[in-house]
């Protein structure tokens, strides 16, 4: 599970890992947090990784025609990245990471697999549909992080793919009101049935008691995820610990913003300030866990 870390001195490969940094400082401002604390060869790695999922998922998230194409177009990239021809400069850095990690084609094709899905699926009947979900676009990110954190336990990849979900349950919470924007609810109709919400009071925002129970009940259900998550910590490599504890911290924080709040999520996206991170860091100095 260990690669031997080794430095990267092409110009040209420097230039691709610096691309791929700034992607996900950009549109991954809550994981970017704990990566900065990697060692370099990893950093590099995750970067890489987290820039090839970005553009998937800007592609399904384009308003625009072809989407379908353009994922087969990238899925392709994938294919040549895996068989040594990388074309674009994001699948150069990410061809160098996987010679230095065993991160599995198959869970950048689950992700590609779950982007297609955002495409036909807006709804979800049951909590278990939703995980089948996360599993592509959550686990799938767990699975490729893991072979570049470098892990201890075979239980890590259990507990890795908790706290994914944990993180994507945070975030389908957060992002309630966005989605509807997109005519997307990922909250699950069995959950609007047991509280008595319509599909319409989510969609007129409707600050009622039914609701606010609703809501309470997915972050509730979030944080069950975290707190499954904990043995993580203690079963990847020793580099990788404090990273691992910032990105779940920096996610439970903003799930503890929800909880104060219930009715925000419907009308605004919930993030931290860089002084709540820098509280995030310093918190998990003393205390390293997720919640």
């Amino acid at each position: 599970m260990i690669a031997t870390p080794h430095e990267t001195d092409s110009p040209a490969m420097s230039e691709a890992y610096a691309v791929c940094r700034r992607i996900t400082h950009q549109y991954g401002a809550n994981f970017s947090v704990g990566f900065r604390f990697l060692p370099r060869h990893k950093r590099n790695g995750v970067y890489a990784a987290y820039a090839f999922c970005r553009l998937a998922d800007d592609i399904a998230d384009d308003p625009g025609t072809g989407i379908e194409e353009r994922l087969d177009q990238w899925q392709g990239e994938l294919e040549a990245c895996y068989a040594g021809r990388p074309k674009q400069v994001v699948t150069v850095a990410l061809y160098d990471t996987i010679q230095r990690f065993p991160v599995p084609k198959q869970a950048f094709v689950d992700l590609i697999d779950g982007c297609r899905q955002d495409l036909v699926k807006t709804r979800y009947e049951t909590f278990e549909e939703l995980l089948e979900y996360c599993r592509l676009v959550a686990a799938s990110i767990s699975e490729i992080s893991l072979s570049i954190f470098g892990y201890d336990s075979d239980s890590a990849i259990e507990h890795g793919r908790d706290l994914s979900t944990a993180l994507q349950l945070t975030n389908i919470s957060r992002d309630v009101g966005d989605d509807l924007d997109r005519d997307r609810i990922y909250v699950p109709a069995e959950d609007l049935d047991r509280f008595g919400v319509s599909e319409e009071d989510l969609i007129a925002r409707a600050h009622t008691p039914a609701m606010e129970a609703l809501l309470r009940f997915q972050f509730e259900r979030a944080r069950s995820y975290f707190e499954r998550a904990e043995p993580l910590i203690g079963e990847i490599e020793r580099d990788s610990r404090f990273p691992v504890v910032l990105m779940g911290g920096v996610y439970a924080t903003v799930l503890e913003r929800l909880e104060r709040d219930p009715f925000a999520v419907l009308h605004r996206r919930i993030s931290l300030s860089t002084g709540a991170k820098l509280g995030v860091i310093a918190r998990r100095l003393f205390k390293p866990r997720f919640l």
